[in-house]
């Protein structure tokens, strides 16, 4: 049975993007040697990606015309993944199908596969599997830094949640690596 580990960077005061969308300039005070290594090893490890479709537009127009880590860039352009959204007529990134039920279609890959499952950024897809038992694990990458504003993670009203440490670590830029294991309300 698969994993589903949600990743996301958000800053100290809890932001993933500043206060227009897309404006993710926190990613900079996390972004060194140990948050490379760490975004390879996601290339190794995973068997589907997911996305909601916000994040996968944003990730398919990136990802696919960047010539920076070309490693990172390789991996994310092969692997498969999954774009949750009622809107999304078809995908047009490498090995994407689209879902109109994330919930259903989560639930049967995580029993169909044996290797992790990431959703990568995607608050609203995350609130929703955290609310239907999906996720095992949440990995936070905390950028040392203090937006001020912008677009929070968890939104007032989430689902509470228990979480279990898992690990914790600095990174070589000052940022802390947090894994949470989610227990089941």
């Amino acid at each position: 049975m698969a994993k589903l580990i949600v990743w996301n960077i958000i800053s100290l005061d809890g932001f993933f993007e500043g206060p227009q969308k897309w404006d993710l300039r926190l990613h900079e005070h996390i972004w060194g040697d140990d948050l490379r290594r760490l975004s390879l090893s996601f290339g190794d490890d995973l068997c589907l990606l997911v996305f909601g479709r916000v994040t996968y537009e944003g990730m398919a127009a990136h990802w696919t015309s960047t010539s920076e880590e070309p490693a990172i860039a390789a991996y994310m352009n092969a692997a498969p993944k999954l774009v949750a959204s009622r809107t999304l007529a078809e995908a047009t990134w490498n090995n994407t199908e689209v879902t109109a039920d994330p919930v259903g279609e989560i639930a049967g890959r995580k029993e169909a596969l044996d290797r992790p499952i990431y959703v990568f950024g995607s608050a609203m897809l995350t609130e929703t599997l955290l609310r239907a038992g999906l996720v095992d694990e949440l990995l936070i990458g905390v950028a040392p830094v203090l937006l001020g504003e912008g677009t929070p993670l968890f939104k007032n009203g989430s689902a509470p949640r228990p979480l279990t440490l898992v690990q914790s670590r600095a990174t070589d830029t000052g940022g802390e690596l947090l894994r949470y294991s989610v227990q089941r309300a």
